[in-house]
């Protein structure tokens, strides 16, 4: 899951980043409203998190553009104000979740799960074949043992087990996981796939990861 996150005091945006990344989230952080809508407008994001008081354009400014334009990503507000009237006025705007500083981080992590989550998830598993992934516990298992995936382990499984016989390209992967500000080359990617195959192999897996050249990477069952 791809996280935007447009905070203005930068020592916190880095905090709430660093949160993230330890979580098997891929976050990009911007400091005014203005990037934030123009990151949204040109990335792939699954959520937004917006503080309210930013330079040249509010949180609030930017969830109603967002929701102006039909963008119903996911938006959790951050923000120092406390007072009702400011909650409700997040929330009529069209924000999902209201969050007030300070906050635990406990507390930030299950609202992200809060907002993202949909009426068709069943629970935190996905299963492909005889593998699953824990998205609870970041745990890649096959009747014959498991493996506890690393971040960006994590996050490239979980497209392709969500997205089964479909080609993912390299350059989504890196769109999805990676994120614009990442120096990281293309080939990365392939690396990461090379470490999924050999875990796969390890779990005796009925699956594995196809290659088809000059497009992209697809999860299909073993012939």
């Amino acid at each position: 899951m791809r996280i935007l996150l447009a905070e203005d005091e930068i020592p916190l945006a880095r905090a709430i980043k660093k949160i993230f990344e330890k979580n098997n989230y891929s976050a990009d952080a911007v400091h005014s409203g203005e990037d934030a809508l123009m990151y949204l407008e040109t990335g792939s994001y699954d959520v937004a998190v917006l503080d309210v008081m930013m330079p040249k354009m509010d949180g609030i400014a930017v969830l109603r553009t967002l929701r102006a334009r039909g963008d119903r990503i996911p938006v959790l507000m951050l923000t120092a104000k406390s007072e009702i009237d400011d909650k409700v006025l997040g929330l009529d705007s069209g924000a999902n979740y209201y969050l007030t500083k300070p906050f635990d981080t406990k507390e930030l992590l299950a609202a992200i799960r809060a907002i993202t989550r949909t009426q068709t998830e069943v629970d935190s598993k996905l299963a492909v074949g005889n593998i699953t992934l824990d998205r609870s516990t970041y745990e890649l298992a096959s009747p014959t043992g498991s493996f506890r995936l690393a971040n960006r382990e994590f996050q490239m499984m979980e497209i392709l087990m969500s997205n089964p016989h479909r080609i993912i390209s390299a350059e989504r992967f890196m769109e999805k996981i990676w994120g614009f500000d990442s120096e990281a080359e293309i080939h990365v990617v392939w690396v990461y796939i090379s470490y999924l195959r050999k875990k796969l192999a390890a779990l005796h897996a009925d699956i594995s990861i196809k290659a088809s050249r000059n497009a992209g990477y697809s999860l299909e069952e073993n012939k």
